[in-house]
C-alpha cells in the first residue's frame, strides 16, 4: 500500500508542476516571422495570437494573396515554436513520459 500512496504522490506533484509550466508558458511570447522579417508574429505559450507586425514594404506589391500566405505562415511557426517549448518542457517534468491530451 505504501508505493500506491508515493506513486499518488508523486502524481500530484508532477500535476502542480504541470499546472504551474501551463500558467508559466501561457506568459511567455514566441516569435517567428516570414518574408524575410516582412510579417512577424508572436503567440502565447497557450497558442493565442499576440502581434501582428506587416512592414509596409509588404503591401508595396498590392500582391493580397502573397500577403495573406505571409500572415498564416509567421503565424503557423511561431504557433510550432510554442508548442516544441512546452513539449521540451513537458518531457523535462515528466521524465520524458507521454501524457496523452497534454499537448
Amino acid at each position: 500500500m505504501r508505493n500506491m500512496n508515493d506513486i499518488l504522490r508523486q502524481a500530484q506533484v508532477m500535476q502542480q508542476k504541470i499546472a504551474k509550466l501551463q500558467q508559466e508558458m501561457g506568459d511567455h511570447s514566441f516569435e517567428a516571422a516570414s518574408g524575410g522579417g516582412m510579417v512577424k508574429a508572436e503567440v502565447s505559450g497557450k497558442q493565442e495570437l499576440r502581434r501582428l507586425t506587416i512592414d509596409p514594404k509588404a503591401l508595396e506589391g498590392g500582391d493580397v494573396e502573397m500577403l495573406q500566405d505571409l500572415i498564416v505562415a509567421a503565424i503557423n511557426e511561431a504557433g510550432r515554436i510554442a508548442r516544441e517549448s512546452m513539449e521540451r518542457e513537458m518531457s523535462a517534468i515528466s521524465g520524458g513520459i507521454k501524457l496523452p491530451g497534454m499537448f
